[in-house]
């Protein structure tokens, strides 16, 4: 029988409430909240808190606070990413996210969802499909990108956007919900 983590991490529907889950979610929580609390000038102790937090991580990450989080051992990242203020990723399933990425304030990525049927919604379930970032990408301000989606490499997000569906490589993307508005390389 798998456990509710196992369900979780397959994408099956599971129980949020799990004690593990639970634990691992105030383990996350105690160590964002530290790093949110540091100051500009305790830089090394910014770093190991965010290697605490994601593990899988390249070179270069940059992430000013207050930056939330569920677990952190979900996002993996590549090289040189940054975070701007107030940045949200809900990281139930993997958030995978190349290099050279760069998120304005305000950017929420959500790998959580819920049942669409409000009776195994009324049971507390949820479940979770993965969010893939290409390299190379920059995603406007107060943008929303919803689980299963997937944004391809040197694409731009407009801000304020809600990322609904797949976005290709070399384009400029923005509204609600986003859209294609123009390929970057014929620019």
């Amino acid at each position: 029988m798998k456990s509710e983590k196992e369900k979780m991490l397959s994408g099956e529907l599971y129980d949020a409430m799990d004690p593990v889950l639970a634990e691992e979610r105030r383990q996350a929580r105690i160590t964002f909240k530290q790093f949110n609390d540091s100051h500009e000038d305790e830089g090394e102790l910014r770093k190991t808190l965010l290697k605490q937090l994601i593990p899988e991580q390249g070179e270069g990450l940059i992430i000013e606070p207050p930056f939330f989080c569920d677990y952190g051992y979900n996002i993996k990242l590549g090289d040189k990413v940054f975070f701007n203020f107030n940045c949200v990723v809900l990281d139930v399933m993997e958030v995978r996210i190349g290099s050279n990425v760069l998120f304005a304030p305000g950017v929420q990525i959500y790998t959580a969802t819920h049942p669409l049927d409000y009776k195994v919604r009324a049971e507390w379930l949820e479940f979770a499909k993965p969010v893939t970032i290409g390299d190379d990408v920059w995603v406007g301000g107060g943008t929303i990108i919803n689980p299963g989606v997937t944004i391809g490499s040197r694409t731009t997000i407009g801000s304020g956007s809600v990322v609904t569906k797949d976005i290709p490589d070399d384009v400029f993307a923005a509204g609600n919900p986003c859209r294609v508005i123009r390929n970057l390389k014929e620019a």
